[in-house]
């Protein structure tokens, strides 16, 4: 099948109510925020969130970065699926892009850097997932450039945080007696607000990893469904979900406008007679139209 031929620009509406959409670990994990007060979810979580999609599409769908808490195969590290999986075309480095790029699907969308360690090309140790390499200090790596940017989602306004002191009914340590310092806790979440994020597949790109429409698709149909199977205790079920996806293919290879103009095409702003946002019905959302090209809009699932 032949490469993805058409520049795709698009953009992804989420609509966040009494959750927490990405906590941070060097602030008490509270929600993401900017110095302007506008809400962030960063672009790694974004695709962790694709990839676990993804697994849950189909086993045709190969994840090379997955999740210790969801993982779907014995490998405990990076470097034992590059290895177990790949071991014979890690002896050419050429070969090993290929093949690594036909194996996984966020490889050729996402690309990724495959590190080894131990001197000669492709016969040393990758780097595991916490980074450490093992061995001496020569080696190479092996580098993929991979079609699709995602961009960190912003909220549209400021949001505003709620913070509660939550306890356990029963101590965690101790003989308990008494109430354990492990008892005591707290939670943040964001009221409500409305994030959007962009991103863009380039077929220049998607050439060299193998990435056609088909891929394309499959991701259109992951960012449509980005909070199914996502629960938890700071994202309750229904707290978090995609209201819209905007998707705009162009006509040729290098797009009949640029990626910025195309994303600045949407507008999402509150109503003049609104205050204070409660719901995202509260916003105005326009799409200023560009000549010869016309977003496919997906309801978010």
């Amino acid at each position: 099948m032949r490469t993805l031929e058409n520049k795709i620009d698009f953009a992804v509406v989420i609509n966040v109510k009494n959750a927490n959409p990405n906590g941070d670990p060097l602030n008490g994990n509270r929600p993401r925020t900017n110095y302007d007060g506008y809400g962030e979810i960063s672009d790694v979580c974004i695709k962790r969130k694709i990839r676990n999609r993804l697994m849950e599409m189909g086993k045709e769908y190969s994840i090379f970065v997955q999740s210790d808490d969801n993982r779907v195969d014995g490998y405990r590290s990076l470097r034992e699926r590059a290895e177990g999986e790949l071991k014979d075309a890690l002896k050419n480095e050429e070969n090993f892009r290929e093949e690594a790029c036909k194996k996984w699907l966020d490889v050729r969308a996402f690309g990724q850097v495959f590190a080894y360690s131990g001197g000669k090309k492709g016969k040393g140790k990758a780097k595991s997932e916490s980074g450490e390499e093992p061995g001496d200090d020569k080696g190479v790596s092996i580098g993929i450039r991979g079609p699709v940017s995602i961009h960190p989602a912003f909220s549209v306004s400021p949001i505003s945080i709620s913070s509660i002191q939550i306890t356990k009914s029963v101590s965690g340590e101790g003989d308990g007696s008494k109430r354990a310092s492990d008892t005591m806790g707290m939670k943040h979440r964001v009221d409500h607000g409305v994030y959007v994020f962009y991103g863009s597949i380039n077929p220049q790109l998607a050439s060299k990893t193998g990435f056609n429409d088909v891929d394309a698709e499959v991701i259109k149909q992951a960012l449509s469904e980005l909070f199914q199977n996502d629960a938890s205790s700071a994202r309750p079920e229904g707290s978090m979900e995609v209201y819209q996806v905007y998707w705009w293919r162009h006509d040729s290879k290098n797009g009949q406008y640029s990626s910025g103009k195309v994303h600045r095409s949407l507008e999402i702003v509150l109503k003049d007679s609104v205050a204070e946002a409660k719901s995202i019905d509260d916003y105005n959302i326009t799409i200023h139209p560009l000549e010869n090209l016309v977003p496919e809009i997906i309801d978010g699932k």
